[in-house]
């Protein structure tokens, strides 16, 4: 049984007991008629090719309190397309499928182009933003939820409990992020575990009392890809489009509302997906490029909010955080042996000194280029760039979906 305790800014909605499935969801069919709710899902085709989606689609079959379900399709020819049609055919509600490259979506790319619109790279944070502007564009529903489509150990519980905070009238959320349990035969979860925590518990060492830092230690899975809200959050919030997706997001939700209309729920007892390898020595892939995304995205929202950084704000962080790394590497040993799970000490040791190295590099590309940001823009300004995108968008879809 979870504990109930409350800390830090962000209410926490735990899961005690044994909570009736069926209450929550007749709870939720309820609630929905007067809160409409959309499912949004990002996905590569070689996700319908993996162990996940199955599972996820015999779960979703038996929801019925969704109003649609609209899944963005990324590296998918049209023939891969229609296989992921028949694929999803036997859930009964709605689904409309974003082919990311399909003729249709790629004319409405370049017509962004043609306006000064910067969609991003290809992403998942490029492909949860056009999914959004779809639910937009239909207008038919008032609450939006995302989770990843890699999840081995999906349940259709995890989405019952990850909506209802947002969907319920009678509790005032507009944002709630989900977390969970990474434990396998060990602790998994490195990049929340020794990078994100450590790191913003180190600048908070240097920086000292800062709401954003505050808002971001509250989450107990500040990376999770689960999260719901109301649809006036996707279309106010800005999406960043590389690896920093989930601390970026975080931050808009920030900036746009106050911490008291955010919770987090705990929506899984364990929660298995694709893991990424580390990739110590490239930047470029792996956990290290997510590390350096992550790192940035942190570093940017703290300078719009007036920190100012330097070369020695950095080479004080980079100890901090070294030191908050080390003692929480003893912190999950014990957990770990406590648990009876394995535990290498000296691979989590190597992670940190990875992430250490990732830090330098956010560093320096932060100082080089302070103003860069991955960051799409809003549907508000591409609305005022475009005014007639929400019609170009959702004719495109649902011709190819016809």
């Amino acid at each position: 049984m979870s504990d109930f305790f409350q800390s830090g800014t962000i209410t926490t909605l735990h899961q005690l007991g044994k909570p009736s499935l069926e209450r929550l969801e007749t709870e939720l069919a309820g609630f929905a008629k007067t809160r409409p709710l959309a499912l949004v899902l990002p996905a590569l085709y070689s996700e319908f090719e993996g162990p996940a989606m199955p599972g996820i689609v015999q779960e979703l079959a038996k929801v019925k309190y969704l109003n649609e379900i609209v899944l963005t399709l990324d590296k998918a020819s049209e023939r891969d397309f229609q296989r992921a049609r028949e694929f999803m055919a036997p859930i009964a509600t709605e689904i409309k499928i974003v082919h990311n490259d399909g003729k249709r979506i790629s004319e409405i790319y370049e017509t962004f182009a043609r306006n000064g619109v910067d969609a991003g790279e290809r992403g998942k944070g490029r492909s949860a933003w056009l999914a959004y502007g779809y639910v937009l564009a239909r207008g038919k529903s008032q609450v939006i939820a995302l989770h990843d489509c890699d999840i081995v150990t999906y349940s259709r519980e995890l989405l019952a409990r990850l909506c209802y905070p947002v969907v319920s009238p009678n509790l005032d959320y507009v944002f709630c992020k989900g977390y969970y349990g990474r434990v396998s035969t060990k602790l998994n979860g490195r990049v929340t575990r020794l990078l994100v925590t450590p790191l913003v518990r180190a600048l908070q060492q240097i920086v000292g009392n800062n709401g954003f830092l505050a808002f971001l230690d509250g989450f107990r899975y500040p990376l999770a890809g689960e999260f719901c809200m109301i649809t006036d959050l996707a279309r106010v919030n800005r999406i960043p489009w590389d690896w920093g997706l989930e601390v970026g997001s975080l931050a808009e939700v920030y900036r746009n509302y106050s911490p008291r209309r955010v919770c987090q729920v705990d929506i899984a007892a364990n929660y298995d997906h694709k893991h990424q390898a580390l990739s110590a020595e490239n930047p470029a892939q792996g956990l290290m490029r997510m590390t350096v995304d992550i790192c940035k995205s942190i570093f940017r929202t703290l300078a719009s909010d007036g920190v100012v950084f330097s070369d020695g704000f950095f080479k004080s962080l980079s100890v901090a955080y070294l030191r908050q790394a080390e003692d929480t590497i003893m912190k999950y040993e014990a957990d770990a042996a406590i648990n009876g799970l394995k535990f290498d000490r000296h691979d989590e040791a190597m992670a940190v000194e990875a992430f250490t190295r990732a830090i330098g590099m956010a560093a320096q590309a932060y100082l080089e280029t302070p103003l860069a940001t991955p960051l799409i823009p809003s549907w508000n300004r591409v609305v005022s760039a475009i005014p007639d995108i929400f019609e170009m968008l959702k004719a495109a879809v649902e011709e190819d979906n016809r």
